[in-house]
Formats: C-alpha cells, structure tokens, sequence
C-alpha cells in the first residue's frame, strides 16, 4: 500500500466548504481508502491505496467530496520525498536568524521548472521571495500571508496550476505524522 498525502484547498476557510473531519474520513474510508488521518480542519489528510498515482487518488478524493458534501475542492496529492525536499531544498533555511512563521511552501498541481520564475512576475509582489522547487513554491512572505498579494490565487492565475499553500510548522508537522504512519 502506498501512503498518499492529500491537500485540500480552501475546506473550513471563513465558514465556506465546510466539512467535519471525521465525516470526511468516514466517506473517504468508504471508497476503499485506507487508515485515513486527519491533521487539523484545513484539509490534510493521510490514505492509503493500493493505488500508486498520486492524480489518480486525488481525483478519487475530490469526487466523493463532491458527491458527499457538495463541495468542488482541488485536490493536490503528495508524497513523504516532497516534504522531505521542503527541509533540502528551501534555500530560505539557510539564511541566519530566519523567520519561520514567515515561511511557507505552495504545493502546486504540476510540476514547473525554474523558468516558470518570468511568469510569476516576482517584482509586482515584492518584497516577498519565492523560490520553485518542482511542484512546489518556497514562499518567504516579508509581511506575512495576510499582507500580500502573492497568495494561491496569484500563483494560480500566473501560472495556469492549482495550487495549495501551507505555512511552515504545518509542513514540519505533516513530515512528523508522515513518520509516523
């Protein structure tokens, strides 16, 4: 069995989508789904299938959301090397007295390459700082996430994807539970 990630964006946000997590983890179980865990009410939740493609599982996931809850929520499904490669890869970790609460990784629903930087058009968001890592954005907010203008939806709308974005202690925690699993 393969132990699969899915994020999903934009449940329990402000009164919208909402979806009790142990209703979410019942209707999941139901389609086959496997030791279902959920980490906080924002859409993390763990699974395990015999199915291996992580598209696959999370077009799974968002239609029995879908048919459950009425909710049409993009799904993006990852596994432990993509959190793994937060900790590796996220050149913001190594500078000197950095921040951690204003870190935090967009998991995007494709994977993109450095080139992809000219479309973000990083000087209409400045002074926030991103990095892309694959099918993730390290995101270094100067003001905090709820002070900028490069949120999901920008990411979104750059670059043609989906997108979900967690903030730093959450992707340390999800690798934590990960281990744990």
């Amino acid at each position: 069995m393969t132990i699969h990630l899915a994020l999903l964006r934009g449940i329990n946000v402000s009164g919208h989508n909402m979806i009790k997590m142990d209703a979410l983890k019942k209707a999941l179980e139901n389609i086959g789904l496997k030791d279902v865990q959920t980490y906080i009410q924002s859409g993390n939740v763990f699974v395990k299938s015999e199915e291996t493609n992580a598209a696959a599982v999370g077009f799974q996931i968002k239609q029995e959301i879908f048919k459950c809850f009425g909710h049409e929520v993009p799904v993006i499904v990852i596994h432990k090397k993509d959190l793994e490669d937060c900790f590796s890869n996220n050149i913001f970790l190594k500078e000197k007295e950095i921040d951690t609460k204003k870190l935090y990784v967009a998991f995007l629903s494709k994977t993109i390459t450095q080139e992809a930087m000219n479309d973000l058009k990083m000087s209409q968001v400045k002074p926030d700082e991103c990095q892309i890592d694959g099918n993730k954005i390290f995101i270094k907010y100067d003001k905090g996430a709820g002070k900028t203008k490069f949120d999901q939806k920008y990411i979104e709308k750059k670059l043609l994807l989906t997108a979900t974005i967690r903030n730093w202690n959450t992707v340390t925690k999800l690798l934590e539970l990960y281990g744990g699993i």
